[in-house]
């Protein structure tokens, strides 16, 4: 297939790297002209704006920061659907709102081009090895059309519903993953006071009911207090207040979400928007005034 790619940063880079390992041909797009480098000996076409990814492909896949974004690159000046031809189906795999999702859909349609939103959970492991969690919404057959790709990306590929219901899922995962990584940076935090081995901690609890991912990847990240970036805070800061954002105008109270959501605030407001999440530990310990273990 002719595949456009827009956005080619930690996540986009490894999920089009297998498209064309897959045999199919791409066009790309990206804001930074350094995220084209891997390509440039590739069977790939660099294009200069968004709009000539679409005349030059059928499918494109989307992979961006945030709501405004993929406004910008979908509908904006020499935007996707400035160009794209009916029939076309828009792939955005960014996480933003599940309510602006809807709005950006309904735009397409008018020019008869389909959309799923297909936000995605595992981090840049996940997208390295293909394994990631893919969440979609859209019309069930452009979804059917389009598995064989997801396939290709991740190993967890769920149609959840209509165009939101993606989104929507993926801020359900990130409400339990920050409460969660919270919950294991407070366990290690009271681990500490007691001068208790943190990694005896982490081995006892994986072996039962409090198991879980977070405790095995972030729980060993905050033992090693290495924070290299899986997923940088700054962009979990930025999910969370559209899960917040979303909730408010749904009316919906979320106590824990909106304490969690604070823990990134205070990490992204003293620099550390470049860590990995499971630096909430720093913070956390700080608060506590715990020396180093």
């Amino acid at each position: 297939m002719k595949i456009g790619y827009i956005g080619l940063g930690l996540m986009g880079r490894p999920c089009a790297m297998h498209l064309l390992d897959a045999g199919h041909q791409l066009t790309l797009y990206a804001r930074r002209q350094s995220t084209l480098l891997p390509f440039e000996s590739t069977n790939s076409t660099l294009c200069m704006t968004p709009a000539d990814v679409a005349a030059e492909t059928e499918i494109v896949f989307v992979n961006v920061s945030d709501t405004p974004d993929v406004e910008q690159v979908v509908l904006g000046k020499d935007g996707i659907i400035d160009a794209a031809r009916p029939g076309s189906i828009v792939i955005d795999m960014s996480t933003i709102s599940p309510l602006k999702t809807g709005e950006i859909a309904a735009q397409l349609k008018l020019r008869d081009i389909h959309m799923l939103d297909a936000p995605v959970s595992g981090g840049t492991t996940g997208a390295k090895s293909a394994t990631l969690s893919i969440m979609v919404g859209g019309d069930k057959p452009v979804f059917e059309r389009i598995l064989p790709l997801f396939e290709l990306m991740g190993s967890n590929i769920v149609h959840i519903g209509g165009n939101g219901a993606g989104q929507l899922a993926k801020a359900c995962n990130q409400i339990i993953i920050t409460q969660t990584i919270t919950a294991v940076a407070e366990a290690f935090c009271l681990a500490d006071a007691m001068s208790i081995d943190k990694s005896k901690i982490r081995e006892a609890l994986l072996g039962g009911f409090a198991n879980s991912r977070i405790l095995e990847q972030h729980g060993q990240n905050m033992i090693d207090e290495d924070y290299t970036p899986g997923f940088k805070a700054g962009l979990h800061h930025k999910d969370m207040a559209m899960v917040l954002q979303t909730a408010g105008v749904l009316g919906i109270a979320l106590p824990g979400t909106a304490i969690s959501a604070q823990w990134l605030n205070v990490l992204v407001g003293q620099g550390d928007a470049e860590l990995d999440s499971s630096a909430l530990y720093k913070v956390i310990k700080k608060l506590n005034s715990i020396k180093k273990q």
